[in-house]
């Protein structure tokens, strides 16, 4: 069976490796144009070791194009007479044409348990909202973004202080084991799956930085979920309002716990009865503490770092930039 790879990042690589390891026959990578990503100063993007790279040690030819789906990028995938694509976390939606060409069509390694989260960010949705459990669902291709029909699933549990990134790496190597024993049932004969039940559809769309704004107006737990599901890309921020300009402020972790006697505010008001804790109230009254924190253009540091060059007022408070 020859087989295309078409992958982006760090979650396809593990299913790319797996293929070549199993020593199946992949005759191409289609991969996303070079931009260095996590290259920049001050990138939180993941990366690994690349699979443009992986592919050259391997000696597989590798295809670039801007959108796979212009007749350019459909001539270039045709060229290569494959008979499945293997998709993980390429980039880009697959047009009728593109799934046209490889005789058994496509099949996507998707990080969640549909058809909850259908979309490009699962991960970090999943995350977001609380969930205790994600997984990988392997499916035929379809027009329909993440609808195919589901070929294997596996769940796995979410750690109470996971994040996004932690839980990427762990699904990709699930990811990898799943895509691997549909390949060899489909290289033995035809495979069916199970239809998705349209009434469980959640959707996962893509994450921008915007998304990262912690609302200090929400529970303590919805905020630690937030700030967990943007590590570590986009990263969660808020702005410290005290005297002179407001300060954006990254925030890397944080924890929760019940208000104590005395301690009470309106969202987002920092205590300041702790000068070495950076404290803040929540929606629901309870107190999240900032632990890991980075300050516009510097370091990454501690909460108790910061606050050796921050001196807290009675009055200081975090929200967005803007002030009514």
């Amino acid at each position: 069976m020859r087989i295309v790879m078409m992958g982006t990042g760090l979650f396809a690589e593990p299913t790319f490796e797996a293929l070549l390891a199993a020593k199946k026959d992949v005759v191409g990578l289609v991969t996303q144009p070079d931009k260095h990503v996590g290259s920049e100063r001050g990138s939180t993007r993941q990366v690994g070791k690349g699979m443009k790279a992986i592919a050259q040690a391997a000696g597989v030819p590798v295809f670039q194009p801007d959108s796979v789906n212009t007749p350019d990028g459909v001539a270039g995938l045709t060229a290569w007479k494959p008979d499945l694509l293997v998709v993980a976390a390429y980039g880009q939606i697959l047009s009728r044409d593109v799934l046209g060409v490889p005789a058994q069509g496509g099949v996507n390694v998707h990080a969640s348990l549909l058809p909850k989260y259908r979309g490009a960010a699962p991960i970090h949705w999943a995350i977001w909202h609380g969930e205790t459990e994600t997984g990988v669902t392997i499916i035929r291709m379809s027009v329909a973004l993440d609808a195919g029909d589901m070929l294997a699933q596996e769940a796995v549990p979410i750690g109470p202080d996971e994040t996004s990134g932690e839980v990427e790496a762990r699904l990709a190597v699930l990811g990898a084991r799943l895509a691997l024993d549909v390949v060899g049932k489909m290289e033995q004969g035809p495979v069916t799956g199970s239809k998705q039940d349209p009434a469980r559809v959640t959707k996962a769309p893509k994450m921008t930085k915007a998304h990262g704004l912690i609302d200090w107006s929400r529970p303590a737990t919805t905020i630690g979920c937030h700030v967990r599901a943007m590590q570590p890309w986009p990263t969660a921020f808020t702005f410290l309002h005290h005297a002179g300009p407001a300060t954006r402020l990254i925030v890397g972790k944080t924890t929760h716990r019940p208000a104590q006697p005395g301690e009470s505010g309106q969202p987002g008001e920092l205590l300041t009865t702790d000068a070495s804790r950076l404290q803040v109230v929540a929606g629901d009254g309870a107190i999240v503490e900032i632990v890991e924190v980075q300050p516009a253009g510097k370091r990454r540091m501690t909460a108790r770092e910061f606050l050796l060059g921050h001196k807290l007022q009675r009055g200081d408070r975090l929200g967005p930039e803007a002030t009514e």
